[in-house]
């Protein structure tokens, strides 16, 4: 069990990746070195239907179906980033998530993106890499590196990166670790007319970016800025 929030369920996980004959199960590493700590990195928000990207699901989050579509770790400025698997390097700097970013196609159908990256990338495009091979640097979405720095981490298909899947039962990890370090509440916002979907962390949605909203909801909590 995770902080109460559930046991992690790979069969219950990553439905879309299924459906698609992906493979499921732990088959990534960890994008950062070490142990959680306030000296290394703290896990900051979680994917899916968190209660900060309902407020701005809108706007910021929009595309994404109004929900978290990657995993948050916070570091400081500078913190090498690791590649989660071995691939090859596929695109820099083209998919948001600034200042700079980077995705890496893997064989086994997926492709992972590193958002908000301190420089661009110096390996090129092509490039062989080694899962927990240094790949860059963690920097600040604001260029700062003192107001938020962090790691935005995604998992999508390959090669469209159209789809985004939930990383956590996707990387191998002490997750029950991970959370009870962490300095970030987790918190998923509740659809009053099923306030039980969606509140695990293994079990939010597949992502299919410019579909509908999926967490638009009329009775819901905490409550909406609307209400």
């Amino acid at each position: 069990m995770i902080l109460a929030l559930g046991a992690i369920s790979i069969a219950a996980s990553a439905q879309t990746a299924a459906a698609q004959d992906l493979p499921t199960g732990p088959i990534f590493g960890m994008p950062l070195e070490g142990d959680p700590s306030p000296d290394t990195w703290l896990f900051a928000q979680t994917y899916g239907n968190t209660t900060t990207a309902y407020r701005w699901r809108w706007t910021v989050y929009g595309a994404g179906q109004g929900m978290h579509f990657g995993l948050d770790f916070s570091a400081r400025c500078g913190t090498p980033i690791l590649a989660i698997g071995d691939g090859i390097v596929k695109e820099i700097d083209t998919h948001g998530a600034g200042p700079h970013s980077l995705s890496i196609i893997h064989d086994n159908g997926y492709v992972s993106f590193y958002g908000h990256l301190l420089e661009r990338v110096s390996l090129p495009i092509g490039t062989v890499v080694d899962r927990g091979q240094q790949v860059g640097l963690s920097g600040d979405p604001d260029g700062t590196c003192n107001s938020r720095p962090h790691l935005h981490l995604e998992i999508r298909n390959a090669p469209n990166m159209n789809v985004a899947y939930n990383p956590i039962p996707l990387i191998d990890a002490d997750w029950d670790t991970i959370m009870l370090q962490s300095m970030f509440p987790v918190q998923f916002q509740r659809d009053l007319t099923n306030p039980h979907q969606w509140q695990y962390l293994d079990e939010q949605p597949d992502v299919n970016f410019g579909w509908r909203l999926l967490n638009d909801y009329e009775e819901t909590w905490p409550p909406s800025w609307r209400q």
